[in-house]
């Protein structure tokens, strides 16, 4: 199971839900998908789509996950690590209206050179 997370922000994080559409659309992903949306409204057939989450489930869809695609949030980058988690972080962007500023660049970019996480996306592309 994948689990995407896109932690509790106030803004839409469309984008890497439209991208994960797109990659399942394509069967490049084939596994079951259980997305903890926040505040991000989003409709799919194919994805599991949770609001806010309760941190005892959202633990537990951790544990249960093989995969973790993530926004850069530290909590939500640290938490799947600290469980043994393979992470993939997509940092959340300014320019998009995603964030208030782009704080999580920097926060993946570290990560991403202590080999931690396989980062994705510093410009528009997911």
């Amino acid at each position: 199971m994948i689990l995407v997370m896109l932690g509790t922000q106030n803004n839409s994080f469309h984008r890497l839900l439209e991208k994960i559409q797109e990659m399942i659309d394509k069967k490049v992903i084939n596994e079951k998908v259980i997305v903890q949306a926040g505040r991000t409204k989003f409709e799919s057939k194919d994805m599991e789509i949770l609001g806010i989450v309760p941190e005892e489930k959202l633990k537990e869809l951790i544990e249960e996950a093989d995969l973790i695609i993530t926004h850069g949030g530290v909590g939500s980058i640290v938490t799947a690590l600290k469980m043994h988690k393979k992470v993939i972080a997509v940092p959340r962007l300014s320019g998009f209206n995603e964030h208030v500023n782009d704080h999580q660049i920097q926060i993946v970019d570290t990560f991403d050179k202590q080999g931690l996480l396989i980062r994705r996306n510093r410009t528009n592309r997911v």
